[in-house]
C-alpha cells in the first residue's frame, strides 16, 4: 500500500463532490467499462444494423481504437499498461433498445495492479476506492497464487516472530556451509 501521510483527508462532503464528478465523468464516456484485478471490458452501444465487418478495432499490446468504419474512433488512445494480445478479444452482439453491443475484453499483463482509466487521455478513477471482489486461492493462476501463498506465509510466519521464507532460506544456506567447512569461525556471522 502507498503510504498516503502526506495526503489532506477529505472531509465527507469533499469526499461525495470528488466520488460525484469521477461518476459523472465516466458517465460521460462514451462507452462503459468494468475491471477486475485480471482484465478490463469495455462496452461500446452502436446501431443494430451494423455487422462485424463495419467495425474498426485494433487491439494492441499498449493501445486500443474501435469504432465504426469511416467515422472518428469512438475510444482511442494508448493503454495504461499493457495487455496480453492473444487473450485480448472482441465481439458485437445483441443489445436492447435496437442496438448493438461491442464488447472489447483486455486480457492485463500485469493481474496485480487497477487500472485508473482505459485510455490515458480518459478522465481516471480513483483506484484506491476500488474494493475487489472476494475471490478464493484456487481462482488464482500458478504464479500469482504461489505469490499470494508466500506473501500469506510470511506474515504468520511475522506474526509469530519466526522468520519469513527469505530469511529461512539464508538460514539454511549459511547453515549448509557450516556444515561443509567445520574449520571455520562462524560466531560472528550475520544474516542480513
Amino acid at each position: 500500500m502507498a503510504d498516503n501521510k502526506d495526503v489532506p483527508e477529505l472531509t465527507p462532503a469533499e469526499e461525495a463532490a470528488a466520488r460525484a464528478k469521477e461518476q459523472a465523468e465516466q458517465e460521460a464516456l462514451p462507452y462503459k467499462w468494468t475491471q477486475t484485478i485480471g482484465d478490463v471490458d469495455i462496452t461500446i452501444l452502436v446501431p443494430d444494423n451494423l455487422k462485424g465487418k463495419d467495425m474498426v478495432v485494433d487491439i494492441k499490446k499498449q493501445s486500443l481504437t474501435a469504432g465504426i468504419k469511416g467515422q472518428e474512433p469512438i475510444i482511442k488512445g494508448d493503454l495504461p499498461h499493457r495487455i496480453l494480445l492473444d487473450d485480448s478479444t472482441w465481439t458485437l452482439s445483441p443489445a436492447p433498445n435496437n442496438q448493438k453491443a461491442l464488447e472489447i475484453h483486455l486480457e492485463k499483463h500485469n493481474k496485480l495492479e487497477w487500472w485508473p482509466h482505459v485510455v490515458t487521455s480518459a478522465p481516471k478513477i480513483d483506484v484506491s476506492k476500488i474494493v475487489p471482489e472476494n475471490s478464493k486461492l484456487s481462482d488464482l493462476e500458478g504464479e500469482t497464487r504461489a505469490m499470494v501463498e508466500k506473501m500469506m506465509y510470511d506474515q504468520r510466519q511475522k506474526e509469530m516472530g519466526l522468520p519469513t521464507s527469505d530469511e529461512q532460506k539464508k538460514i539454511d544456506i549459511l547453515k549448509k556451509f557450516q556444515e561443509q567447512h567445520p574449520e571455520m569461525d562462524f560466531s560472528k556471522a550475520k544474516i542480513q
